[in-house]
């Protein structure tokens, strides 16, 4: 296991025990964990992101502190999350996450996740100009997630 795994074991431990909210000082969570201030951040930002279903709100300074909620939504609010989180814009990958999470949150089956990932993937967009793709696959998505929408 990675550091960056053992960091996020720990998140994901401290939000189950918080009923999916933690809160934590990032000196002391290093201190904790043996590592440096930056690698906390950098596991909570590129792990505990709006596509994957949680805010993080932050205040700096001497009293400061992160905390991590998870969502807990209704389908429909789920789904409406992820439509507006989609933007304008999408890359293969963050869709990929957003699929992902759809999937293990259960909003979607297997078979829909393979559907909607071969929807929105590079193969499937290969005729579309290389300054278009990120476009059309966030509007291919956003309206995928519109149809799933009671």
């Amino acid at each position: 296991m990675t550091l960056s795994d053992y960091i996020a074991s720990v998140i994901e431990d401290m939000l189950d025990e918080g009923g999916g909210s933690a809160e934590m000082k990032r000196n002391d969570l290093a201190a904790k964990l043996g590592c440096v201030p930056s690698q906390i951040n950098y596991v909570i930002t590129s792990r505990f992101t709006p596509e994957r279903g949680y805010i993080i709100e932050s205040r700096r300074g001497g009293g400061g502190y992160i905390r991590i909620v998870k969502k807990q939504f209704s389908r429909n609010d789920y789904l409406m999350h992820f439509f507006h989180a989609t933007g304008n814009s999408l890359g293969e990958h963050d869709a990929m996450a957003f699929i992902s999470n759809l999937l293990g949150s259960g909003v979607i089956d297997e078979r829909e996740a393979s559907i909607i990932a071969t929807a929105v993937s590079e193969r499937a967009l290969a005729s579309v100009p290389a300054d278009k793709k990120n476009s059309v696959r966030a509007d291919i998505l956003r309206h995928i997630i519109l149809s799933l929408v009671n």
